[in-house]
């Protein structure tokens, strides 16, 4: 059976619990076995991050250290994948260069909080396809930092500061022979059953990035 390893921690205020058991009982309808840790040292431990296809980073902020940084790294080209979401993902260990060329992306600040609407852009890819061509979400809209080679599977248009940026939601990129998938959505726990169309992505982003889709 595919395993994929969780990382529970970080910044209380995004209830990274309650994130990790809501994707793991998403990744358990679908066939894959979830393991959750709680402290970061499992990513020194290079025979034991050989058993999981998939690594979810769930850690808003939190410290990492250079071990650690390159277990991870180390695990994701090699083959592993890794995916996440919103802070979990993508506003973890502020600073560590590594760890964000890696992941494809900054968590830059959420100046709109409210409605907006999500477009999936990449219609034939595995993680999107069936999907609506777009649907409406309402939270933080995290205005992000990224890689200009990453492969765009959904975005929004961002309106700050007097203009009207595409700014994008969810992607895939390559680190090494790994798959990395991101999705800004999922501040608050209850947007995912709001909102299903919002889990179906990242589920299905998480099951390409193990290598299942």
């Amino acid at each position: 059976m595919t395993k994929a390893l969780i990382l529970t921690g970080g910044w209380p205020e995004h209830q990274p619990a309650k994130f990790s058991e809501i994707l793991a009982t998403s990744l358990r309808a679908r066939g894959v076995e979830c393991d959750n840790e709680t402290s970061l040292d499992i990513l020194a431990d290079t025979k034991r991050l050989s058993d999981y296809a998939l690594i979810i980073p769930n850690w808003t902020m939190g410290l990492i250290t250079n071990e650690q940084t390159q277990g991870l790294s180390s695990a994701i080209r090699s083959g592993a994948g890794l995916g996440g979401i919103h802070g979990g993902m993508c506003d973890a260990f502020r600073g560590n260069t590594e760890y964000e060329w890696m992941t494809g992306g900054i968590f830059a600040g959420h100046p709109h909080v409210g409605d907006y609407t999500v477009r999936i852009r990449d219609t034939a890819h595995p993680a999107t396809a069936g999907l609506p061509a777009s649907f409406a979400y309402s939270s933080e809209q995290y205005y992000m930092l990224v890689d200009p080679g990453l492969h765009i599977l959904a975005d929004t248009d961002y309106t700050y500061e007097n203009r009207i940026t595409t700014m994008p939601v969810a992607w895939t990129k390559q680190w090494g022979q790994g798959r990395v998938f991101y999705c800004s959505l999922g501040h608050a726990p209850g947007e995912f059953s709001k909102y299903p169309a919002a889990l179906e992505l990242v589920t299905r982003g998480l099951l390409w990035a193990a290598r299942i889709l």
